[in-house]
């Protein structure tokens, strides 16, 4: 088959290699039917996760068919289209009985082109099957799925439960990229006072408005102050910082109210300041970590019950031969307006063409 591997900071090449076999009785073998660049998978090629082998092949997000299970594997079988989730679990170990399967001590956890071959091939094993795989109904489009791998549940989880969002709440997410996005509307859910979004570009807050932020403000025209005048002083009572950058981190900081929440989201690659001689007197609480996807159950009800929004994200398709250029495309969401990004086997993308409408490159942006 053919899979995107990385081979050292800044290298990543689409080649042949070896087919993916059952190597433990709880193991499948998914057909990829549509995968997805991930901001983490920028991260590996920038050199911040230093421990992910050259050899591994990228991607920790897909929706696909089950071709080949192990002996074991008992709630999905050969056939079966199933969302694999960006974490993988055990279901044994203290962790995983505790429902924290991001910090799985079994074998699991973020494994999945982090620690052994990920999705971004034409095929994929998925260890831990039972409890690592979700089966979709016959309704649910992959493009739409495919968010429900990471992102929903990341900005969802780490963001908006981590934050504690209650109702009347003034919540600020920095970072209007796609777990960002994901953290406004969700966050939707717990009838907060107003919803604040700041990001960088225009393009990115107007996606931020039809997710159902209340206000959009450009990091470049005094978010702080917004924040400030909108509280009447007082501070916003959740920030949600979804970009993974030293400044935008201690922006959440400075923008929180006391006695408020900061949930950091954003995968860091240098280190941030928390400034404890301004903070201490605040009586903050700081969360941060890995997503468990534990709400991935419940999140998928609300996308088949149409209760969550999900076609705007996606803003480019790629046919899995093209991964690179889908790569270029997500780098320099900037120039391209990309937000998410799909990737699907050639099948899959010759059969949804009819539906796309501009052409960007070698792939498509949808009207």
């Amino acid at each position: 088959m053919k899979a995107l591997v990385f081979h050292e900071p800044g290298r990543a090449a689409w080649e042949r290699v070896a087919d993916p076999d059952i190597h433990d009785s709880q193991d499948v073998v998914v057909r990829v039917e549509t995968t997805t660049v991930c901001g983490t998978d920028l991260h590996i090629l920038s050199g911040d996760v230093p421990d992910v082998e050259p050899g591994t092949v990228l991607g920790h997000e897909a929706v696909g068919e089950v071709v080949e299970a192990g002996r074991d594997v008992r709630t999905v079988r050969p056939g079966d289209r199933v969302l694999i989730s960006c974490i993988t679990a055990c279901g044994r170990c203290r962790y995983c009985r505790e429902v924290s399967y991001g910090q799985c001590r079994g074998g699991g956890g973020w494994i999945l082109g982090h620690h052994i071959d990920g999705t971004q091939a034409e095929y994929v094993r998925v260890p831990f099957a039972d409890h690592s795989l979700h089966l979709l109904q016959g309704g649910i489009d992959s493009q739409d799925a495919i968010l429900f791998a990471d992102v929903f549940p990341t900005g969802y989880e780490v963001g908006v439960l981590n934050g504690q969002v209650r109702p009347g709440d003034t919540v600020v997410v920095v970072g209007a990229g796609p777990v960002g996005l994901a953290a406004i509307a969700t966050a939707r859910l717990y009838s907060p006072d107003r919803v604040v979004a700041v990001d960088l570009t225009s393009e990115r807050l107007e996606a931020a408005g039809r997710f159902g932020a209340d206000a959009k403000v450009l990091a470049s025209d005094e978010p702080e102050q917004l924040v400030d005048d909108l509280t009447h002083g007082l501070g916003a009572d959740v920030t949600i910082e979804a970009v993974g950058a030293p400044e935008t981190f201690e922006m959440c900081t400075r923008m929180v109210r006391p006695g408020g929440h900061v949930a950091n989201v954003g995968v860091h690659g240098k280190p941030a300041a928390l400034h404890l001689e301004d903070l201490w007197i605040k009586d903050l609480t700081i969360r941060m970590g890995l997503v468990d996807t534990s709400s991935t159950p419940m999140l998928l009800s609300m996308l088949a019950a149409g209760r969550l929004p999900t076609s705007s994200m996606v803003t480019h398709v790629f046919e899995l031969g093209a991964i690179e250029e889908a790569y270029e495309v997500f780098a320099g969401a900037a120039e391209t307006g990309a937000l998410k990004i799909a990737v699907k086997g050639e099948q899959v993308y010759r059969a949804n063409r009819s539906s796309l409408v501009t052409t960007v490159g070698g792939g498509s942006r949808l009207g």
